[in-house]
């Protein structure tokens, strides 16, 4: 548990710093991003076996780097997503005897998805100059308060499982208790953050805040229990061993690849903030 804590403490130091920088050097965030992305898709290829099939490993973490960079370089995702489809099926012809189709569309879908979804954080950052930062940093948040939250009210009244075979801590009144805590604590980092940068001036819409916190909230456990299919599936304990106690990046920012996607649509249509 000390470990754990520290490496915890570790983390929110690093994005702090992150979104600190933000101001001054903004292609932080980008780096951060392609960081996180491209030790997602590793840790996940390498899971399911395939991290010396270099056809395969390769282009998707050239992808992976690419990705959040897209919108700063006026580069379409979608023609990113192109070539890297393209390189991977001129890379099974060269490959065939090694690489199966099956192995094929399961590392393309996933790294398709993961980059993607993770560059929503800088997309959530991109909406506006002046909140923008606030955006990027529920974006992440989201998905890591329902989890402490359904934590400690798992362990105080908790007694019903929520999916026993997947993920056996979790409960149904932890599920529930995440999911208020989150909504909560967005509108209370709104007010926060409202009276700090702008002494409270600024226009706050709570609904969005609300709307994120709850919505984020279930869509995060949905995340946490679909990589946790993976990792049964292929009989390991965590996708890596870089964050001691938590286990790889994939492992901290598996329900983020969910999150990120829906808190950048909601703020789309309602935006948090006005001036």
């Amino acid at each position: 548990m000390k470990t754990r804590v520290i490496s915890g403490v570790i983390i929110v130091v690093f994005l702090i710093a992150v979104f600190a920088l933000n101001g001054v050097f903004p292609p932080i965030l980008n780096i951060a991003a392609a960081f996180i992305s491209l030790m997602s898709v590793h840790e996940l290829i390498s899971a399911v076996g395939l991290g010396k099939k270099y056809m395969l490993l390769i282009p998707s973490i050239i992808f992976a780097v690419a990705v959040p960079f897209a919108g700063m370089l006026s580069i379409d995702k979608f023609v990113l997503s192109g070539i890297y489809v393209l390189s991977l099926f001129v890379g099974i012809i060269f490959a065939y005897k090694q690489i199966s189709f099956k192995d094929l569309a399961m590392v393309c879908s996933m790294t398709l998805i993961m980059p993607n979804a993770l560059s929503c954080i800088v997309s959530a950052r991109d909406l506006s100059p002046e909140f923008g930062l606030f955006y990027a940093v529920i974006a992440v948040l989201t998905a890591w308060i329902p989890d402490t939250g359904a934590y400690f009210v798992g362990t105080l009244f908790g007694k019903h499982k929520l999916c026993p075979e997947i993920s056996p801590k979790k409960t149904v009144e932890g599920f529930v208790g995440g999911i208020v805590c989150n909504g909560i604590i967005m509108m209370l980092l709104g007010l926060v953050w409202n009276l700090i940068f702008f002494g409270g001036a600024a226009k706050l819409n709570f609904i969005a805040l609300l709307i994120i916190g709850l919505g984020g909230a279930v869509i995060s456990v949905i995340g946490d229990l679909s990589f946790s299919i993976i990792k049964r599936n292929e009989n390991i304990k965590d996708f890596g061993k870089l964050i001691p106690g938590h286990g790889g990046i994939l492992d901290r920012f598996d329900s983020v690849i969910f999150t990120a996607p829906y808190v950048y649509f909601i703020l789309s249509l309602l935006p948090a903030f006005a001036a």
